[in-house]
């Protein structure tokens, strides 16, 4: 068993649970890992902060434990390279802008990475941070605004220019799960278009992340995705903006200085971050950093 990071395997020795149990922990979410190459992959140092957080005596002293250095809720292929390079130290949890938020709310992360439109408003994450986090002393900063719409096959054969399209077309389209933001924003366009999800041609496998939108498209099981444009650069489908948002970084007044922090904000003021946010494509970075809220 290594001392810093465990398999699917050596994490059920360790707690002394059936590698069952581990799978289904993270199928729902409850137990801190990250997924490399294919793998379920946990940090001892995360497990065992887990391990006193989850006991009796732990539960009962809330206020005085720390969030564990985790970033939950969406998943964006800048962040996740970012928080690659700049050794921040920040394991991930990403299934979704409202597990980030439950996260968030719960004390099992230390940011919330977020993307959730107001349909009343038209603003960005910050009435989602008041109603579940109201008086709670969150400071929520701009990582970037970003190109969302159709992932589309190469040379757009079916020529999908707007949503009504997936319909009039007979589409395959592949969905993210209900809690991604992704998923509350088409939603929200399908609602504006006048567009029933029923009416729609739907594949059955969700996609649990942008990259395997894409990967759907492109190995043919759906015929469009709605997600963001670096996703459909990084595996070469093509992609129709539909739609500019802004995607925040959410964590404690209190934790904004904690060193994980600010080490992945550091390394995106840098000229590497700049360079291949521009690769990616679909990024607007001229507002990262600025403070949305903070109460």
């Amino acid at each position: 068993m290594t001392d810093t990071i465990l398999t699917t395997a050596e994490v059920a020795a360790y707690l002394r649970l059936k590698e069952r149990t581990i799978y289904e922990l993270v199928r729902s979410r409850r137990i801190p890992c990250t997924r490399i190459g294919g793998k379920w992959l946990f940090p001892r140092a995360l497990i065992d902060r887990w391990l006193v957080e989850n006991t009796e005596y732990g539960k009962g002293q809330n206020a005085a434990v720390r969030p564990p250095p985790i970033l939950a809720g969406s998943h964006d292929p800048l962040l996740e390279w970012a928080l690659r390079r700049s050794r921040s130290g920040l394991a991930t949890m990403t299934a979704g802008s409202l597990d980030g938020l439950d996260a968030l709310r719960e004390g099992g992360a230390l940011l919330a990475a977020l993307h959730i439109v107001d349909p009343d408003t038209g603003d960005f994450n910050v009435p989602a941070l008041q109603t579940a986090l109201p008086a709670h002393g969150i400071v929520a900063v701009v990582w970037a605004w970003r190109q969302q719409g159709l992932l589309v096959p190469h040379g757009n054969p079916m020529r999908l220019h707007r949503l009504s399209d997936l319909r009039r077309r007979r589409a395959r389209v592949v969905l993210r799960q209900p809690q991604a933001g992704s998923h509350v924003l088409f939603m929200h366009l399908l609602a504006e278009a006048g567009i029933r999800l029923d009416s729609l041609k739907v594949i059955e496998t969700l996609a649990l992340n942008e990259t395997e939108i894409a990967a759907a498209v492109r190995e043919g099981r759906a015929d469009a995705g709605f997600g963001v444009e670096a996703s459909a650069g990084q595996l070469g489908v093509d992609f129709v903006p539909l739609f500019r948002e802004r995607f925040d970084l959410a964590m404690r007044q209190r934790d904004y200085f904690e060193a994980p922090v600010q080490r992945l904000l550091e390394f995106a003021r840098g000229e590497a971050f700049a360079a291949h946010a521009e690769r990616l494509g679909g990024y607007d970075l001229r507002e990262f950093g600025r403070v949305v809220l903070n109460q």
